[in-house]
């Protein structure tokens, strides 16, 4: 996808950035003016309202819809796409939803987050561990220094 292929169209699924219904998902469904549109989402509790451009954020997904058309029309073509598990796919939905996981966190849920991390961490340094002392035992083996600095200093 290029960076012109989103646009502002009766059928464009959107994401509603900030307001009531921010964090939800909306499907165009007429363009009232440049700065305007009316947006439904029935399958989403997106409830058909005029919405400023500016809270919209454009997703790559368009379903195809006659102009102005109705809730009925906009849940069916919601629904035959399968819009809703299209969505659940994408790294932009994951993200969210790892982000609403993470603030939803308890303090015991933080700490035992801690605690697996302190876990995975110690295994992996002592896997470093291990392969740092197999290279220094073998006697020919590449050993990472760093750059004298003097030898790199021209004398005159």
């Amino acid at each position: 996808m290029g960076k012109l292929d989103k646009f502002i169209e009766v059928g464009r699924v959107a994401f509603i950035a900030n307001g009531k219904d921010s964090g939800k998902v909306c499907a165009i469904a007429e363009i009232i003016d440049q700065n305007r549109v009316l947006i439904d989402g029935p399958c989403s509790g997106v409830r058909r309202q005029v919405c400023d451009m500016k809270r919209l954020h454009l997703t790559r997904f368009c379903i195809d819809l006659p102009h102005s058309a109705r809730t009925a029309v906009v849940r069916r073509k919601w629904t035959a796409a399968k819009l809703d598990e299209k969505w659940k796919e994408t790294s932009w939905a994951k993200k969210l939803e790892a982000r609403r996981l993470r603030t939803n966190m308890s303090d015991f849920d933080r700490f035992k987050l801690a605690r697996a991390k302190q876990i995975r961490n110690s295994i992996i340094a002592l896997a470093a561990g291990k392969i740092r002392k197999e290279a220094k035992a073998k006697p020919n083996a590449l050993r990472f220094r760093k750059p004298n600095k003097k030898r790199h200093i021209k004398k005159e």
